[in-house]
C-alpha cells in the first residue's frame, strides 16, 4: 500500500512562523491545477501499480480549491492510480474558508477526513501567528463539520507561543477534547530561517520564543491528553480510539508515497526525490512534456538514519529487524550506540524495537541524531 501527497501552494497571507513552500498571490491557479494534472498523469507508473490507501491534499492551503476543482483531481488520481476500496482522504483547511456551504459541500466529495489548522483559540495567538481566521471561524469551523457528518476530523494545535500562558494552552487542549476530537497534531513553535517570524526577531520587533516554556507545555499536553484517554502515537499526534492519521503513519513507517506538486517529495524505499520549489517553474516544466524532479538514491547508512530519525518518533519505536534486513552488521552497531541513552533512561527496548521514553521525547531528534552513521 502507499500514499499520494498533492501539494497546492498558496495561501492567503503568510504565518509567521511558516516555512512551507506557497505564494499568497493566487495569480496562477489555474495553471498551477492544469500541472498537478499533467504531473498526475506523467507520474502514475512511479508506484509501480502499487494500490493507494492514503491520499492528502496539503499546502499551502487547499481549502482555497473549489469543491469542483477538488472533485477534478480526484478524477485524475482515480484515472491513473489504483486506490483501495476505503481510502484515507484528507483536506487541510483553515477555519476561515470553512464556511457551512463549503463543508456541506466538501462532505459530497471523496474526502472523508479533514485536517483544520485551528492553532489557537485565543486571538491575541492567532495575531501574533498572523493568521487569516479569527476565534469565532475556529469554533464554527469544528462545529459544522461536525454536523456535516465527516468522520474523521483532526486540528493543529500550536505551544510555545510567547502570547500563549500555560493557562490558555490548557484551554487550548481542553476545548479540542471537549469536542470530542479524536486526532490532535501539536507542534512547538520553532524559529526557521527565511521566516517573518526570524526577520522580525532579528529586528527586535516581535516577542521571544522560550524553549523552556515550549518544554513546560509540552508537559502540559502529554499530561492532559493522556488523562483525557489519547494515545501518543507519534511526538506530535495524538489519537483517541485508535484515530492515527494513516497517511502520516505511512511516512514514519518507511512505506512508499508519491508527492506531486511544486517542493513536494517522493519516496519509494531507496531513492527520495523532489519537484522543484518555484511554481512558474513548475508550471512551464510541465506544459513543456518535463519533471522538475530532482532525485537521490540513498546509501544503505542513509536509509538506516532515516529509519531512526522516523521509528524514534513513534511508539511502535524502530523495529530492529528492518535494520537486520539492512545489514546484520548495522544491527550491531545500533546496539552498541544505544547503549548508552537506554542506560540513561531515554529508551528502552521491548517487542524486538528501540522505544522512545517520556523523558527522551523531550530530545528525539537530538538522541537520533547520536546514532546516526555520518558517511
Amino acid at each position: 500500500m502507499a500514499g499520494l501527497y498533492i501539494h497546492f501552494p498558496f495561501c492567503k497571507q503568510a504565518c509567521h512562523y511558516c516555512n512551507f513552500h506557497f505564494s499568497t498571490s493566487l495569480r496562477y491557479k489555474k495553471e498551477l491545477i492544469k500541472a498537478l494534472h499533467l504531473e498526475i498523469k506523467m507520474r502514475q507508473s512511479y508506484l509501480e501499480g502499487e494500490e493507494l490507501e492514503t491520499i492528502y491534499l496539503g499546502g499551502g492551503t487547499p481549502s482555497l480549491l473549489s469543491v469542483d476543482e477538488i472533485n477534478e483531481l480526484f478524477l485524475s488520481i482515480f484515472d491513473n492510480f489504483k486506490v483501495v476500496s476505503n481510502p484515507e482522504i484528507t483536506l487541510e483547511a483553515n477555519p476561515d474558508d470553512l464556511t457551512k456551504k463549503y463543508i456541506n459541500d466538501l462532505s459530497q466529495t471523496s474526502v472523508n477526513r479533514l485536517s483544520i489548522g485551528v492553532q489557537s483559540f485565543f486571538e491575541e495567538d492567532l495575531r501574533w501567528m498572523n493568521r487569516a481566521h479569527n476565534q469565532k471561524q475556529a469554533y464554527e469551523a469544528i462545529e459544522w463539520t461536525k454536523e456535516a457528518g465527516f468522520e474523521f476530523l483532526t486540528i493543529d494545535l500550536i505551544y510555545g507561543s510567547p502570547t500563549t500562558s500555560d493557562e490558555h494552552w490548557l484551554h487550548n487542549i481542553q476545548t479540542a477534547v471537549d469536542y470530542g476530537i479524536e486526532h490532535i497534531s501539536s507542534y512547538c513553535l520553532t524559529v526557521e530561517e527565511r521566516t517573518p517570524l526570524y526577520k522580525l526577531l532579528k529586528r527586535g520587533e516581535s516577542l521571544a520564543v522560550s524553549d523552556e516554556a515550549g518544554a513546560r507545555q509540552f508537559s502540559i499536553l502529554m499530561d492532559t491528553l493522556e488523562k483525557a484517554g489519547y494515545e501518543q502515537y507519534e511526538i506530535s499526534n495524538f489519537a483517541k480510539n485508535k484515530r492515527y492519521a494513516r497517511h502520516n503513519t505511512a511516512y514514519w513507517q518507511s512505506k512508499n508515497y508519491l508527492g506531486i506538486g511544486p517542493s513536494a517529495h517522493s519516496f519509494n524505499g531507496s531513492t527520495r526525490s523532489w519537484n522543484i520549489a518555484n511554481n512558474n517553474i513548475y508550471i512551464k516544466s510541465l506544459n513543456q512534456g518535463e519533471l522538475p524532479i530532482t532525485t537521490e538514491i540513498l546509501s544503505m547508512h542513509e536509509q538506516y538514519n532515516e529509519i531512526l530519525m522516523t521509528g524514534l518518533r513513534t511508539m511502535w519505536g524502530v523495529d530492529t529487524n528492518l535494520i537486520k534486513a539492512l545489514s546484520p552488521d548495522l544491527i550491531i552497531q545500533l546496539e552498541k550506540d544505544i547503549q548508552p541513552i537506554l542506560d540513561a533512561g531515554f529508551v528502552v527496548f521491548s517487542d524486538n524495537a528501540y522505544k522512545i521514553t517520556r523523558e527522551g521525547k523531550f530530545l528525539a531528534d537530538k538522541i537520533a541524531s547520536e546514532l546516526f552513521i555520518v558517511e
